[in-house]
């Protein structure tokens, strides 16, 4: 027999998780006809919340948790600088858990800290993320949920972020500005809202110019680096090769870099590059890279106090709230 949780209430009853969740807590928001659809069920399928999760959440660990997806990309690094500030200055310690870009350990991890391990988690969505069943379930658990940077927007919760639309738009601007009219655009992920809004920006930028949208130059890149190689080559070996491009992530940048250098192309005589960068050493690289630079340890610090502000609340009385800083525009070498 299955197990019945809120995932199978939810499935049966054909509604979203959140939904059942927020219904079994009977809050106001939910009509009474659902509560009772939802109530009659989980008594007639024997369901009951767990009351040992459920009391752990009565004791506090003075512990919060970091779900990031890697650690190399220098936002991240910065980013865990300014919660690290946050938590010690209230006494709390923090867990940084990887999810390396990987859904399954994502979801394993939330449910991990389901335990009362933690008292609240902070996070910024796997690209490969599409099922956010898991994240409903904190919910249940009374664990409040942060999102920075790669946030969940179905979740009702504090989201800090940066101003994506309007840099991808920016940074398209620029090259545009700097003579470009044949702009790729090196994609991240489609699951993820961030990289949504920094092609919207990109699209409308062109569109703005007359400049046509060519699906050509829109590249779907992944977690496989060589994939992501392999297609940044093919791009610039196409018969007309981009003049300008606008990579999503600093890690796309890095490899359109490579591609040209084995290829004798020259940046920016051949062709411009622009890119979402945190890299310290952006200055350093040849030429140096014209980056749209996040406010990383500032997003840190505002998801931390954000989620300070809401420890000891239930997750359905979190506040939907978006935090939105604004990322600069470091004109170096590379768009010259």
């Amino acid at each position: 027999m299955d197990q019945v949780n809120l995932k199978r209430l939810a499935k049966e009853l054909n509604l979203a998780v959140s939904t059942v969740s927020r219904a079994l807590s009977d809050s106001y928001d939910i009509s009474i006809e659902t509560k009772e659809k939802v109530l009659s069920l989980a008594k007639k399928l024997n369901y009951h919340p767990n009351p040992y999760a459920r009391s752990l959440r009565k004791r506090n660990s003075n512990t919060i948790a970091i779900v990031i997806p890697e650690i190399a990309n220098n936002f991240f690094s910065l980013a865990i600088g300014g919660i690290e500030e946050i938590a010690q200055a209230n006494g709390y310690h923090v867990l940084i858990y990887l999810t390396h870009e990987n859904h399954q350990k994502e979801a394993a991890f939330i449910r991990h800290l389901m335990s009362g391990r933690v008292d609240g988690v902070l996070m910024s969505l796997s690209s490969e993320t599409d099922d956010i069943s898991h994240l409903h379930e904190l919910k249940e658990y009374n664990i409040p949920i942060v999102f920075f940077d790669r946030v969940c927007e179905s979740i009702s919760t504090v989201k800090v972020t940066t101003n994506d639309y309007e840099s991808g738009y920016q940074a398209t601007q620029h090259l545009i500005e700097k003579g470009c009219r044949d702009i790729g655009y090196l994609a991240f992920s489609k699951n993820l809202s961030i990289d949504q809004k920094r092609m919207q920006g990109y699209i409308d930028a062109l569109k703005d110019q007359n400049i046509l949208v060519n699906d050509d130059f829109i590249i779907h890149c992944g977690n496989n680096s060589e994939e992501n190689y392999s297609k940044i080559k093919s791009l610039l070996l196409s018969e007309r090769r981009p003049d300008g491009i606008f990579a999503s992530v600093e890690v796309l940048a890095i490899l359109l870099y490579e591609a040209c250098k084995e290829l004798n192309l020259r940046v920016p005589s051949d062709v411009k590059v622009i890119s979402f960068s945190n890299l310290r050493t952006a200055s350093l690289l040849n030429p140096p890279l014209t980056t749209v630079t996040q406010p990383a340890f500032e997003i840190g610090k505002q998801a931390a106090t954000a989620l300070f502000g809401a420890l000891g609340k239930t997750a359905a009385e979190l506040e939907d709230r978006k935090i939105v800083l604004t990322s600069t525009l470091i004109e170096r070498e590379s768009t010259r």
